[in-house]
């Protein structure tokens, strides 16, 4: 109820003051796990990504935001787990995976901190192939300026099975790449 109650508050605010405009969401399945995979350019980013999608929308969030009085209990009560930054959190990849795998929604940012899709780590692609989620990618276009248009596009899944069958040490990293690629490709198809 708190997470509807919130995306409803900051859609309306999201769209009013940027503007925010949605493409896509037709993509998104409507049931099983599914992984939202964007492009972080903001920390404006995650709302974006989930004040549309009908379905509840995870994220990982890290760890000191859990211990700020009133923002850690809210962020956890609308879907928010801690991770560890500065290296993997094996506790929170398998949180991850576990969720996910529950028939969940998660929104990741492959890069990690905010960038214009620069590198990339191997995350997203570990969590889909374990968890067997679909990887939705998302392009966020625009630079969160009031009352200028911000798009957030969700492209097709991504085909994870020509790359999956090959298992080898490169797989996660053709995956990453795959995801990548195609968050670039949405984001210059639909630049404004």
């Amino acid at each position: 109820m708190l997470y509807r109650i919130a995306q409803f508050l900051l859609r309306m605010i999201y769209t009013l003051i940027f503007r925010l405009e949605a493409k896509g969401l037709h993509h998104i399945p409507n049931e099983g796990p599914v992984i939202l995979a964007s492009n972080h350019i903001s920390n404006f980013d995650p709302p974006t990504i989930g004040v549309k999608v009908p379905r509840k929308v995870h994220f990982m969030a890290k760890e000191e935001l859990f211990k700020v009085p009133v923002l850690g209990p809210l962020i956890r009560a609308v879907g928010a787990f801690p991770v560890k930054r500065g290296g993997v959190s094996k506790d929170a990849i398998k949180s991850a995976i576990t969720l996910v795998k529950s028939g969940e929604v998660m929104g990741i940012f492959p890069e990690g901190s905010r960038s214009n899709v620069g590198a990339a780590k191997k995350g997203a692609a570990m969590i889909a192939i374990r968890s067997g989620a679909v990887i939705v990618p998302v392009a966020i276009v625009g630079n969160y300026k009031p009352f200028r248009k911000t798009l957030v596009i969700y492209g097709e899944p991504i085909d994870l099975t020509a790359i999956i069958e090959e298992s080898s040490p490169e797989m996660l990293e053709q995956v990453t790449d795959a995801v990548m690629n195609r968050i670039r490709e949405l984001a210059v198809q639909h630049h404004i």
